[in-house]
Formats: structure tokens, C-alpha cells, sequence
């Protein structure tokens, strides 16, 4: 009797995550035992490259020897203490470098573990606001059509993706939806910028009507991941940022996916010259390598809940809330930015993928819409194939490529740290997988 692998112990005992378990009967498990760099290796020695930051966290390659280093180091210092009562050197350190970059427009940080519960963070911190200023009617949120903010139940009430949502509509507390931005709406002669106007001129209407009762607007700047990486113009942001200041709404920034440099800055918002009332940061913050999430807010917020009754406190918490260990991730994420230039070396890395994938696949019949904002390129794939996503990922391991389109958007968003032979090989493995996965015999 052979002893069990890796893969077969994993069906045995493991609920993977945004998986349907039965296909793992016909599409295996992938079991990875080393990461290096931009490579993930797997059980059989097979490389794969990791073009998509493993769920969007990984900045600077798996196993960085400079965050393992500082890492090493806490690890003999302090591991966690409860950050209620207490505090330590790394969680205040980052949260002081963090308000830092934001110029101190937003300063102290609250923090978490996971993207979605940074949104709850917000939500309920906004809505709290609220409350503790005399509107207590406030209590209602907008969001995107489109939009994704997390999978948890006050998370999913600001997400617009139906497969996330249907089944628990049940549970849901239902907000409202104002129609997203997307530049690939523009009508014939239109701009993204067009668009964007065309997609504010809602959001006006809309608040007008329910300012009242409307605690917040919550989107993701520049670039809406889960929907297919819909990307938007600047000008959106700038017309939210003056109707949420006109009508007493919050504006809520879920940096979550696009913050950390992903979209061309540290954050996307600087890119419309505007600051949120809340900025959200998770994924790529601790570098890929812990659960870590924050919710950065305004001093006039911060204000709100500073008193004698801890009934106007914000009553919320997380039992690894500022862990030091994923604090000094983030620390070692920051330094690295700091020492490497990391924003300006990856403007000529952003350039040399854009230019591969748009002369790879620019005249392609199948693909459409073909953008980029900063380290995130995608384009969508004219098919008719209900598992198209499916076989393009499955053929793209064949490849030695780590790619997962979301439906049939292919998208790229690697690590900073590839150099032309990543690109290249990146860029052939899509093409290749492409090539498969719209071949009806290859199916």
C-alpha cells in the first residue's frame, strides 16, 4: 500500500477556497513545494511562473531573502502580543510609515487580517461615524456595479459579482449599486474620461435623492479586479471624491488589489490627486507573506470616537489584530520600495509586459479590449466556451505559466521582479495556452 501524496492528503482533509471540490476529479490539484523567486516548483520539479502574484499578494518573488531576513530577526524578538491594551514597535512603525505616504491626510491605522474584513472594518467604522455625530439615518452604502470587496456577509452587502452573492442573498444586508466607469462602455467617440462623467452624473443623481440615509461610496480605484479587471479613468475618482464631499457621504478607497504600486503609484488614488475619508490595504502590504489588512482613516473620523463612553468607541477587533510578525513583512515590504526605487523600476517593467502581450496578442482574432494600468494587463477573449477559463489555466501549467483568467478575461499581474526572460517566457506560455483553450480538439 503506497503512502498517500500530497495531493491525494489535500482531498482527504482540505476545503479549498472559490472551488466546486468535484472538479478536482478531472482538473488535479496543483501541490507546490518551493517557491523561488517568480517560480513556484511543484511535486514533480515542474516550474511554474507566477503571473499572477498567487492571488494578487506576491510583490517581490516567493521566498525574498530580505524579507526572510527581517522576519528571522522578529521571530527571536516577539511573535504576537494582543494589541488591545498594548502595543509594540512594528505596528506602530508601520502605521506610522503608511500615514507618512498618504502625507498624513489619513493617519491612524485599524487593523486586521484580510481584505474583507478591512471592508467590514470601514463600512462599520463609517457607519459608526455616523452615529456618534448625530445622523444615525446614515447607514447605507453605494457601490460599483461590478464591484468586489470581500466575501463576507457585510463585505458581500458592497459586492456585485452574482456568484459570490446569490447564495446568500438571504443573508445580505442590500446596498445599492450606481453604474461603474468601465472605459469599455465608451460609446463611438467617446473617452474613458467620458465615461467617467457619464458614470459620475449617476452617482450625482443618486446621492441627491439619498444623501440622507447614504453613510458611504466605496470603490476600487482605477481598476475593479474580481468583474474582469475593468479599468476606469482617473476622472472618476475626482468627480466621487467632490460629490461625497457636497453631499456629506464618505468616500471609502479599497486599495486592497491595487494599492502597494499595482496600478502605477504606491496608491491608485494619487493618480486622481484625491484622498479617501478610508483607505483599505491588504495582499500585497506584508509582500505576500503574512494575513495582514488596514483600514487608514481621517483624523476627523479618528475624532468621532474619542471620548469618555466606550459606547462611542469602535467596537470591533481581531485576536491577531497588528500581529508583529506580519508588521515587520510589511516594514521589510516598505523598505524595499524605499531602497529600490521599486515605483520607477517598475514603470519600465510595466512597459516592457505591455509591449509584449500587445505585440503578441494586439491582432489576435479572438482578443478585444486589450488594457493596462500600471503592473495589471488584460485583455478578454471573444469565445463561446463555458470552460474556457478553465482549460486556459490548466493549459497554461502545461506551459510552466501560473495564469487564472476570470472568465474570459486573460490578465497578468506578476511579481516586480521579472526581468526579459520572465516576460518572454511569461508572454509565450499565454500564447500557447491561448492557442489550446480556443482549439476544440485540445478540449
Amino acid at each position: 500500500m503506497h503512502a498517500p501524496s500530497l495531493l491525494e492528503r489535500s482531498l482527504r482533509s482540505v476545503w479549498h477556497p472559490c472551488t466546486q471540490m468535484k472538479q478536482h476529479e478531472a482538473l488535479p490539484l496543483v501541490p507546490i513545494v518551493r517557491g523561488e523567486g517568480p517560480w513556484l516548483i511543484d511535486a514533480e520539479g515542474r516550474r511554474l511562473l507566477d503571473g499572477i502574484s498567487s492571488w494578487w499578494v506576491n510583490l517581490f518573488g516567493h521566498c525574498n531573502p530580505r524579507i526572510n531576513a527581517a522576519l528571522r530577526a522578529q521571530l527571536d524578538t516577539l511573535e504576537h502580543v494582543m494589541l488591545a491594551g498594548f502595543t509594540h514597535e512594528p505596528v506602530v512603525e508601520l502605521s506610522e510609515r503608511l500615514a507618512a505616504l498618504t502625507g498624513h491626510r489619513l493617519g491612524h491605522a485599524f487593523y486586521a487580517s484580510d481584505g474583507a474584513s478591512a471592508t467590514e472594518i470601514a463600512l462599520k467604522m463609517s457607519a459608526h461615524y455616523w452615529r456618534n455625530v448625530g445622523l444615525v439615518e446614515k447607514s447605507r452604502f453605494v457601490s460599483l456595479a461590478g464591484s468586489y470587496h470581500g466575501e463576507t456577509v457585510g463585505a458581500l452587502a458592497v459586492t456585485d459579482v452574482a456568484i459570490f452573492r446569490d447564495a446568500y442573498a438571504p443573508l445580505v444586508r442590500a446596498g445599492t449599486t450606481v453604474p461603474t466607469p468601465d472605459a469599455r462602455l465608451a460609446l463611438p467617440g467617446e473617452s474613458a474620461a467620458d465615461v467617467a462623467r457619464r458614470a459620475a452624473a449617476a452617482l450625482e443623481a443618486h446621492l441627491a435623492e439619498h444623501h440622507a440615509q447614504t453613510a458611504a461610496l466605496i470603490v476600487e480605484p482605477l481598476v475593479q479586479g474580481a468583474s474582469g479587471m475593468v479599468m476606469y479613468d482617473p476622472e472618476y475618482l475626482r468627480l466621487a471624491r467632490a460629490l461625497c464631499d457636497r453631499y456629506r457621504v464618505h468616500l471609502i478607497a479599497d486599495e486592497i488589489a491595487v494599492g502597494c504600486g499595482r496600478t502605477g503609484s504606491f496608491f491608485a488614488c494619487e493618480q486622481a490627486g484625491i484622498w479617501p475619508d478610508f483607505l483599505c490595504l491588504s495582499k500585497g502590504i506584508s509582500g505576500g507573506y503574512l494575513p495582514l489588512s488596514l483600514v487608514l482613516a481621517t483624523d476627523t473620523v479618528y475624532a468621532a470616537f474619542y471620548d469618555d463612553s466606550a459606547t462611542r468607541a469602535f467596537l470591533h477587533s481581531h485576536s491577531y489584530t497588528g500581529n508583529p510578525l506580519a508588521c515587520r513583512a510589511a516594514l521589510a515590504t516598505l523598505d524595499i520600495f524605499e531602497q529600490d526605487d521599486v515605483l520607477a523600476m517598475n514603470r519600465v517593467l510595466a512597459g516592457q509586459l505591455g509591449d509584449a502581450v500587445r505585440a503578441r496578442f494586439g491582432a489576435h482574432p479572438a482578443v478585444r479590449q486589450l488594457r493596462q494600468r500600471g503592473m495589471i494587463v488584460a485583455f478578454d477573449v471573444a469565445t463561446e466556451c463555458p470552460d474556457f477559463a478553465r482549460n486556459f489555466f490548466r493549459t497554461g501549467l502545461d506551459h510552466g505559466v501560473l495564469l487564472r483568467p476570470i472568465g474570459n478575461t486573460v490578465y497578468f499581474m506578476p511579481p516586480y521582479i521579472l526581468d526579459a526572460g520572465h516576460v518572454a517566457h511569461l508572454v509565450d506560455g499565454a500564447a500557447a495556452a491561448l492557442a489550446e483553450a480556443l482549439d476544440p480538439a485540445s478540449n
